[in-house]
């Protein structure tokens, strides 16, 4: 992986300092103790299945289905949403959960018997991944967070998870571990806080996806599938 180098950073620094008529604040910074926190309120004491039923309720308003399975009938309900999506072409992240999940069987035997396509991303092949991307009828992914009141998956790029899966093809499914759904982003940011803190690497592209694509920017007139996929479906894995 490239590394880059941070040229003349003091002297830009001090001088934004200066135009702001102080001096270089350079020890750590204490965050502020705030008397209220109504971001940690919001369906603070919501159990599991609690937030499930607010993301199924949000998932009604952002035009995205949901579809609840245990890690048994996870290859069956795979299938059968990628089918009624029409089939492929699949495009996918290169993940070792896929395995894990037992889905190996379905995406390198039967589907291709049936003459869908997967392509894994692969980030070896450069712009062949945006090709298969762009042709693809459905693109693959797993959320690492979902966040239950907005109905958004959290998705964190890297060398194997191109962020082009999950809106250059026509549909979009996400698979959604129960167990990683919070309540909202406050919950998110503390999480991507303690891996960075933790000494995990963070992504440095973290994406923050709310169902199918829309733009209500003309007249306040909702149209979806404007700049990415027309779709999008769910899929939250009970038993993971």
């Amino acid at each position: 992986m490239m590394t880059g180098t941070i040229q003349n950073r003091e002297a830009f620094l001090n001088n934004i300092a200066s135009s702001l008529g102080r001096n270089r604040i350079t020890g750590n910074i204490k965050p502020p103790v705030w008397k209220h926190g109504p971001q940690d309120e919001v369906l603070k004491d919501a159990t599991p299945d609690e937030l499930i039923d607010v993301l199924k309720t949000q998932c009604l308003k952002i035009h995205t289905s949901l579809v609840m399975t245990d890690a048994k009938n996870l290859p069956e309900t795979l299938n059968e949403v990628v089918t009624n999506y029409g089939g492929g072409p699949v495009v996918s992240w290169k993940d070792d959960r896929f395995a894990k999940w037992g889905l190996d069987s379905l995406m390198k035997q039967e589907w291709p018997s049936k003459n869908i396509e997967v392509y894994d991303w692969d980030h070896t092949k450069g712009k062949e991944n945006i090709r298969q991307a762009e042709r693809a009828n459905v693109g693959l992914t797993i959320s690492e967070m979902t966040l239950a009141e907005s109905g958004t998956v959290v998705l964190l790029s890297d060398k194997d998870k191109g962020r082009t899966v999950s809106f250059l093809p026509a549909t979009y499914i996400a698979l959604i571990p129960k167990s990683t759904i919070v309540p909202r982003i406050t919950q998110a940011a503390r999480k991507l806080r303690e891996m960075h803190l933790s000494g995990k690497q963070v992504a440095s592209c973290v994406n923050f996806i709310t169902g199918p694509s829309n733009s209500a920017d003309i007249e306040l007139n909702l149209v979806v599938g404007v700049h990415g996929p027309v779709k999008a479906t769910y899929i939250v894995i009970e038993d993971l």
